[in-house]
């Protein structure tokens, strides 16, 4: 594993097309902004294990569509693969 420090508003490139940006730290929460190509997936560790879950299990018959559910995002939210801006109304501290 590479273990990188990055402050703030600092990223990592991985690869020509894939950015990972700080956009904010609070306390032991990060959060993190990611640029990449629509054709490659951006999930949540606890989201792609859903994922591959429901799949072993669609191969062996059995579908139950609530990775699906876990997948979509409302319209008004951002797609995993994209950065989430900033939101102001939260106070910079």
């Amino acid at each position: 594993m590479l273990v990188l420090s990055r402050q703030r508003d600092e990223s990592i490139v991985i690869g020509d097309d894939i950015i990972i940006t700080i956009v904010d730290i609070r306390g032991e929460k990060v959060r993190l902004g990611i640029t990449a190509p629509a054709h490659v997936p951006v999930h949540r560790k606890e989201i792609y294990e859903a994922i591959k879950r429901e799949a072993e299990s669609g191969h062996r018959g059995g579908k139950s569509g609530k990775v699906e559910s876990l997948a979509k995002k409302p319209k008004d939210q951002p797609a995993d693969n994209q950065p989430t801006p900033k939101d102001e109304s939260e106070g910079t501290g």
